[in-house]
C-alpha cells in the first residue's frame, strides 16, 4: 500500500545534467562486488569522464567522508518502509537481523519497480533535498522519501538508503580515488591529494576550484596528505641496510595530526581530515611562538612535564564540543613533533628527512614551548643494539620505534621502503566466550561478533567485545558452534555456553568504571582461537588487573596552582 502524505514545503526543483543517479549508484555496486584493484580503478575513471561536474563533487566527498548531515533516523525509515510494504515489523527485523544492513534490507524488501525508471536525476539533487529537508517537517521527508523510492531500482534505492543513513562502507582507498582523478585531469596523484584535502565544502565548490591551483593558495587551513609507514619484524631489519642510513624515534600512541600557521592563523588537523583546533584550545598558546608558513607534523598527546601518558586520557576528550577546564586540567596534552613539511611557505616534502629534521629541531628550539616537544630521535649503533632498546618501549610510553630512511622524501598515503613501524608484541589474555551477535555486510548471516569474559572466583565478568582476527574458516566453526549450543537470546544477542576459549590481544589497558570489569582494553582483537585449553583455564579478572597496574593509565595528574600544567 502507498501512506498519501503532503508535503508543507516546496522542495527545490532538480538540475538538468547529463547523468542521473543511476550511474553513481551502479558505480558503488561495481566497487562493492570487486576485489581487483584495476576494475575498481577503471570504474572510477568512467565516472570521472562521464559524470555532471557537481556530482564528481559530491561523489568524492562521499568518498572521503564528507557526508551530509542526517535528516532521517533508523527508527523511521524502517516504519516507513514497513507501512509501504504491509508487512508486520517482527518479520522486518527478522529480515533485517539475517540480512545485517538496514539499507540493503528495504531496497530488497521494496516491491520491484514495474516500469523502467523513467527519471534521472543526478546525485547532487538528492543530496541537495536532503540537506532542504532538514529544515522541513517529519511529514515532508516521509514523503520525499517514500515517493523516491518508488521511481527507483534496487540499486538506486539501496544506495539512496545508504545516503540517507550515512552508513557508506565503500571499498575504496583514498589512494585510489587520488589515482582515478590524476587519470582523469591528468595530474601527479600527489598533488590531487593535497588539492582534495582541508576544509572545503562540498555543497558550494565547484570542481574545478577543488582541483585549481588558485583555490588551494587560498585555503590557509589545508593540511598536506599524510604519509605512512608499513610495518615491520625483526627478521626483516637487516634487509634495511646500515644502521647509519636509519633515523628510529618512539612510536607515539596519540592522535597523529598536521600543526599549521599560516596567515597568522594556527589550525590542528587530523590524520582523519578533521578540523581540531577548537579541540585543543591549548595550542593557540603556538601562535605567537611559531613562523607564519611552517606545518609540522606530529602526534598529539596527553602529556606531563614532557614525558608522554597513556591514549586513555585523550580519549576523555575526543567527541566532545565543548572540552571544559576540568577535562583540560585532567587530560592535559602536547605536541610531539617529528616532522616538517613547510617552512616560510614553502612545500619542503621533497626534501631530505635529514635537512628536514634540523629545520625542525630549529623551529622547535625557538618556540621555547612546554606544549611544542620534539620527538626524541634514538642513537643506536646496531639493529640488534635497538631490538633491545625497543624492550622498553611501555616504559617510555610508546608503543615500539618508528625508522625513517635520512634520505627519503615526505611521500603521500601508505609507501613501502623509507618508513617502517616496528611495534612491540601486544597485551595478551585468555578468556571465553559468553555472547554473540551476528556481524555486519558480507559477514551478516554469521555470529562473529563476540564478548569474552574472565573468571572471578566462581563467577564469569565480561571485560571485552572483538570481531576479528579469525579466519573464514574458522568464523563459520565459531557461528555453528553458537547455533549449536545458544541458552539465551535478547534481541540479536545470544548468550552461549562458556565453552570456547580465545586469546585476546590489546595494545593498552585503562581503569574504567563503565565496565562490570573495571578496565577498558585498546584496540582488543582475536590473536588466536585456544582450542588447547578449558575454560576452567582462562584469566582471572586478578590477573586481568594485574596487567592493569603494570601497564595502565594512571589517575590523572592534579592541576597545579593558576591551571598551569
Amino acid at each position: 500500500m502507498t501512506t498519501e502524505v503532503t508535503p508543507n514545503d516546496p522542495l527545490p526543483a532538480p538540475a538538468e545534467t547529463m547523468k542521473g543517479f543511476r550511474a553513481f549508484a551502479e558505480l558503488v555496486l561495481r566497487i562493492g562486488s570487486s576485489t581487483k584493484t584495476n576494475v575498481k580503478l577503471d570504474a572510477l575513471v568512467q565516472y570521472f569522464h562521464g559524470a555532471d561536474d557537481k556530482d564528481k563533487v559530491w561523489m568524492i566527498a562521499i568518498f572521503s567522508g564528507r557526508r551530509p548531515k542526517r535528516v532521517v533516523n533508523s527508527t523511521q525509515l524502517a516504519t516507513w518502509a514497513v507501512e509501504l510494504i504491509d508487512l508486520p515489523f517482527w518479520l522486518f527485523e527478522e529480515s533485517y537481523g539475517t540480512v545485517g544492513d538496514l539499507a540493503e534490507t528495504i531496497a530488497l524488501l521494496l516491491p520491484e519497480n514495474p516500469q523502467e525508471v523513467a527519471k534521472a536525476e543526478p546525485l547532487h539533487y538528492y543530496i541537495e533535498q536532503l540537506m532542504h529537508l532538514g529544515r522541513q517537517s517529519e511529514e515532508a521527508r516521509k514523503y520525499f522519501i517514500l515517493e523516491s523510492w518508488q521511481e527507483m531500482g534496487f540499486a538506486e534505492r539501496f544506495v539512496f538508503n545508504k545516503l540517507i543513513t550515512g552508513g557508506f562502507r565503500i571499498g575504496v582507498s583514498q589512494k585510489l580515488m587520488v589515482n582515478a582523478l590524476a587519470k582523469t585531469v591528468k595530474a601527479e596523484p600527489s598533488v590531487i591529494a593535497h588539492r582534495i584535502s582541508g576544509n572545503w565544502d562540498p555543497s558550494t565548490i565547484t570542481f574545478s576550484d577543488l582541483l585549481s591551483e588558485e583555490a588551494q593558495a587560498t585555503d590557509y587551513s589545508k593540511p598536506y596528505p599524510f604519509y605512512l609507514a608499513y610495518a615491520i619484524e625483526e627478521p626483516e631489519l637487516e634487509g634495511l641496510g646500515a644502521p647509519s642510513e636509519w633515523q628510529a624515534e618512539w612510536k607515539w600512541d596519540g592522535i597523529r595530526g598536521q600543526l599549521i600557521k599560516r596567515n597568522n592563523e594556527l589550525f590542528v588537523w587530523s590524520r582523519g581530515e578533521e578540523l581540531m583546533t577548537e579541540k585543543f584550545p591549548e595550542y593557540g598558546a603556538l601562535l605567537d611562538q611559531l613562523p607564519d608558513g611552517v606545518v609540522l607534523d606530529g602526534e598529539i598527546i596527553p602529556s606531563v612535564d614532557g614525558a608522554p601518558l597513556p591514549f586513555a586520557l585523550l580519549q576523555t576528550r575526543i567527541g566532545r564540543k565543548n572540552v571544559t577546564k576540568k577535562q583540560l586540567q585532567e587530560a592535559p596534552i602536547a605536541f610531539f613533533a617529528y616532522d616538517l613539511l613547510e617552512w616560510a611557505g614553502e612545500d619542503w616534502r621533497t626534501r631530505p628527512l635529514s635537512e628536514r629534521r634540523a629545520k625542525l629541531e630549529e623551529v622547535v628550539r625557538a618556540a621555547k614551548h612546554p606544549i611544542l616537544l620534539l620527538s626524541e630521535a634514538v642513537a643506536f649503533g646496531s639493529w640488534t643494539e635497538l631490538a633491545e632498546l625497543r624492550k622498553g618501549s611501555r616504559e617510555k610510553g610508546a608503543e615500539g620505534f618508528m625508522l625513517k630512511r635520512k634520505a627519503s622524501t615526505y611521500q603521500v598515503g601508505r609507501k613501502r621502503g623509507d618508513w617502517w613501524k616496528w611495534k612491540i608484541d601486544p597485551l595478551t589474555i585468555d578468556a571465553v566466550m559468553i555472547y554473540a551477535q551476528k556481524g555486519a555486510g558480507r559477514r551478516s548471516n554469521l555470529y562473529t561478533d563476540y564478548t569474552f569474559a574472565v573468571r572471578d572466583g566462581d563467577k564469569l565478568v565480561p571485560f571485552t567485545k572483538a570481531y576479528s582476527g579469525l579466519t573464514d574458516k574458522e568464523f563459520a566453526q565459531v557461528d555453528a558452534f553458537v547455533k549449536r549450543n545458544s541458552l539465551e537470546k535478547f534481541g540479536p544477542v545470544r548468550t552461549v555456553k562458556p565453552e570456547l576459549v580465545f586469546e585476546i590481544a590489546f595494545e593498552g589497558i585503562a581503569a574504567s568504571n563503565r565496565h562490570k570489569s573495571g578496565v577498558a582494553l585498546r584496540f582488543p582483537r582475536i590473536s588466536r582461537w585456544r582450542q588447547d585449553k578449558k575454560a576452567d583455564e582462562i584469566n582471572t579478572l586478578e590477573e586481568l588487573k594485574q596487567l592493569l597496574e603494570v601497564y595502565g593509565t594512571p589517575p590523572p595528574a592534579p592541576p597545579r596552582e593558576g591551571g598551569e600544567r
